[in-house]
């Protein structure tokens, strides 16, 4: 059973990784370096050789997959607006002459508040990019200092109020709990905050210590005290509470929105659609097939400028892995799963959780699958069990 996928089977997503950062945060794991980290300090002599490279890729997937209608762009991280504005005008005009694009298309870019500039903003904007992504965090200077952020918390609001000018309709920002030290109280700092700004969409994580990481050695050597399951979903279920009431509807797991501003790239995504991941360490989905780019941004570029697939490995997905990924990505939405496509032994498992509260009764009476906000808190235990 291959996973449901939109409509158009022509339609072909794109997400352009950028992997450079001014400095490596504590809790990150990402593909990412800094300039320091491969060889230069400035980050310009790198970027135009590493879009040179992007755009032969783009090229590459247009050989491989021929005529397809684009309805969504991505500029993740890293972090994207450390680029020059004129690199990323390249690399939407390079999807553009290769592909036919959406006459709604969504382009979004993550940007780093104390990067940003009216002019670049402006720039950007013109290029096609129409949804920015920002990574917040948090609004209180000691949550930041805990996730190694450097960040001015008052720059998100600026960024915001900018990018309001400058003509750009769809803001999100992205929000980070359960960190060391933070308060309850902070904590709603913080989402109150975000609240306040001119943003139509918001996304909320729960802080994971990945293993390798400076925040993972601190919590090791007891710097750091995480804190514990109960407080981090109590967390959750307050900001969902305080969300709704300020007009964000609940989406996905960790995603809010406010009419017409759900993010359309990562809906692709969940749904099951095509996508296509340019540059090192992306990762790239189309007819059942899943494949990942060499990580390191040399490898990458030696591996397109000797005229090779930067590809480093893939694998075909059974009907079996299908039918989980299914379960495990409509789970997660706001629409569930219908009965329907269930068998009899996964709708068996899922009773339990469905009289213990954590999935909605009056929806399974309705014939779907609908976690309730506490269900959302264990999804991954109720998609293992199912699945078991």
């Amino acid at each position: 059973m291959e996973r449901p996928r939109s409509s158009a089977t022509s339609a072909l997503s794109f997400y352009i990784h950028i992997p450079y950062c001014s400095k490596r945060c504590g809790y990150c794991d990402f593909n990412t370096y800094t300039p320091k980290e491969l060889g230069t300090a400035d980050l310009a002599l790198i970027t135009t050789p590493y879009v040179d490279s992007a755009i032969n890729e783009i090229e590459l997937a247009k050989h491989q997959v021929g005529q397809a209608i684009v309805p969504t762009i991505f500029f993740g991280g890293g972090t994207p607006s450390l680029m020059p504005s004129g690199e990323i005008a390249r690399l939407i005009s390079s999807v553009r002459e290769n592909f036919e694009i959406s006459s709604e298309i969504e382009v979004t870019l993550e940007a780093n508040p104390d990067t940003i500039t009216e002019k670049y903003l402006s720039e950007i904007f013109a290029a096609g990019v129409n949804r920015l992504s920002m990574g917040m965090q948090s609004a209180v200077s000691h949550v930041l200092a805990a996730l190694d952020r450097t960040h001015d918390p008052a720059n998100v609001k600026q960024a915001c109020e900018i990018a309001k000018r400058v003509g750009f309709k769809h803001l999100s920002v992205d929000l980070i709990y359960g960190v060391p030290g933070e308060s309850i109280a902070d904590w709603q700092t913080s989402y109150e905050t975000a609240f306040s700004l001119p943003i139509d969409h918001i996304s909320a994580y729960a802080l994971i210590v990945e293993t390798g990481t400076k925040l993972a050695a601190q919590v090791k050597r007891g710097e750091l005290v995480m804190p514990s399951d109960d407080e981090t979903a109590e967390k959750y279920l307050a900001f969902d509470g305080a969300a709704e009431r300020a007009g964000f509807a609940w989406y996905e797991l960790s995603n809010w929105a406010k009419p017409g501003g759900h993010c359309r790239h990562n809906i692709a995504y969940w749904n099951g659609s095509y996508w296509w991941g340019i540059g090192p360490g992306a990762h790239s989905y189309l007819n059942g097939r899943r494949w990942w780019n060499v990580k390191h941004p040399t490898t990458y570029q030696s591996a397109i400028s000797g005229g090779q697939s930067p590809e480093a490995n893939s694998e075909l997905l059974s009907e079996e892995n299908m039918r989980a990924e299914f379960i495990m990505l409509q789970i997660r939405m706001k629409e569930g799963i219908e009965l329907a496509r269930l068998d009899s032994r996964e709708c068996e498992q899922a009773k339990s959780f469905r009289d213990s509260g954590h999935i909605d009764g009056e929806q399974w009476h309705s014939g779907r699958l609908v976690l309730t906000p506490s269900g959302r808190l264990i999804a991954d235990r109720i998609v293992r069990e199912m699945l078991v």
